[in-house]
């Protein structure tokens, strides 16, 4: 079994979805629940056909992580104090 990162978008109408290591991949949709759905559908989709043309199917190399920072938290302070 494969596992491809996903990544999640909220937009101002609605959400993204797109995988970084297959290319042209991409759903939307109104909610959370709809866009992972669809982007799940499209995934498997997207590799039957690859499998079927005979294209090579990429392999999983992308990555995500979360990065914690507290700068909004201090220039707001730092505006707060100015004003």
């Amino acid at each position: 079994m494969r596992e491809y990162l996903v990544i999640y978008e909220k937009g101002g109408s609605g959400w993204g979805a797109y995988a970084p290591d297959l290319p042209g991949l991409g759903a939307t949709a109104a909610t959370l629940n709809e866009v992972k759905q669809l982007i799940a559908e499209g995934l498997e989709f997207h590799l039957e056909s690859l499998l079927e043309h005979g294209d090579p199917v990429p392999e999983p190399n992308s990555h995500a992580g979360i990065v914690q920072t507290e700068i909004c938290e201090t220039w707001q302070g730092q505006l707060a104090k100015s004003a």
